[in-house]
């Protein structure tokens, strides 16, 4: 498979009053043609932060990428200048940003915020600029697309304003999508349509997705792999089976116990006990040591190697680390 993005060792830090947060650590994952890549983690683990630094819109400052390398069809984005960048976003790379109650502009009609970028970026006609803008509307189902493009933002429902935003993200026909909480704010019946679109989407577009969440049971539906992030670290990679059935890292395990699921009626939800870390001093060891039911003394001190289990499985644990294994059989027979 063609590889599209590679990251690589992607280190992001904020500097403040209180000091230097280290909100991204060393994060590394590949991302190929037409898959659909999940990024899931508890708010403020560093995935939103993640989607910003591919797209280069960390704010500087007093955000910086300090480290790393973002790879685009071979392409070093963080060595681009912003004006090259702004040749990039929307046309190669588009986003789909967390709230579309403020992603679009009140004092605009939809029309006009959907043509923007396409005219922006190509040298189109107004007319040509409406035909694209007419088959958009159609493509993420807003009806009546001749009226609704004359119209305004506060006249569209919560659901409506996401079709929206995700038809400006698709307008110009980027290879690459990143849509950051894209049914957060959504409810549970609108989820499940945004989600089918998605799908409808890439089988027709053939873009490949990064999909940002905190929901185990969205990614479930559309992804292809899910790389699980934790105080600014991705602690377990793998396909969605091996996550789903084959989970190693307690965190994930501990992720997945706080799903509610249709087929477990009547059993409480298992909460993670505990907070994450304190970014402004990361720990050396592994970040999940102090709220993980089987912390070793190891844990606390040295940070895992990253244990290969598959092609497509990885992950950072001491459990699963040979040496590790061999250490705790041998302290067992003694």
């Amino acid at each position: 498979m063609e590889k599209i993005l590679e990251v690589d060792n992607l280190h992001v830090t904020f500097t403040t009053y209180g000091g230097t947060v280290k909100a991204v650590r060393g994060v590394n994952f590949d991302l190929y043609k037409g898959e659909t890549l999940a990024i899931v983690g508890e708010s403020g683990c560093g995935k939103s932060v993640t989607s910003n630094a591919i797209m280069r819109l960390i704010p500087d400052p007093p955000g910086k990428i300090s480290n790393g390398i973002i790879k685009f069809k071979g392409r070093e984005l963080t060595k681009l200048s912003e004006k090259e960048m702004r040749s990039i976003r929307g046309v190669d790379i588009s986003m789909i940003f967390q709230d579309p109650m403020t992603a679009l502009n009140p004092t605009l009609t939809i029309g006009s915020q959907l043509m923007e970028g396409l005219r922006q970026h190509h040298t189109i006609s107004r007319d040509q600029a409406k035909k694209k803008a007419f088959e958009m509307m159609d493509l993420v189902g807003i009806p009546n697309p001749e009226e609704r493009l004359k119209q305004y933002p506060h006249q569209f429902s919560g659901g409506m304003r996401q079709r929206i935003v995700i038809a400006m993200a698709l307008i110009c026909e980027p290879e690459l999508l990143i849509a950051d909480e894209p049914t957060t704010a959504l409810d549970v019946t609108i989820q499940a349509q945004i989600l089918e679109l998605f799908g409808k989407i890439q089988e027709q577009t053939g873009v490949s997705i990064i999909l940002i969440t905190h929901d185990l049971g969205v990614v479930a539906k559309i992804a292809d792999r899910i790389a699980v992030m934790y105080a600014g670290k991705i602690i377990e990679v793998g396909t969605k089976r091996e996550i789903f059935y084959h989970t190693q890292h307690p965190y994930t395990k501990g992720l997945l116990k706080s799903v509610p699921r249709l087929d477990l009626q009547g059993e409480k939800l298992v909460p993670i006990d505990g907070t994450p870390p304190d970014l402004f001093s990361p720990p050396i060891g592994c970040p999940f040591t102090a709220r993980c039911p089987l912390a070793m003394e190891v844990c606390d001190k040295v940070y895992p190697n990253s244990s290969q289990l598959s092609d497509t499985h990885e992950v950072d644990c001491w459990l699963q680390d040979e040496r590790a294994k061999q250490l705790l059989a041998a302290t067992a027979t003694k």
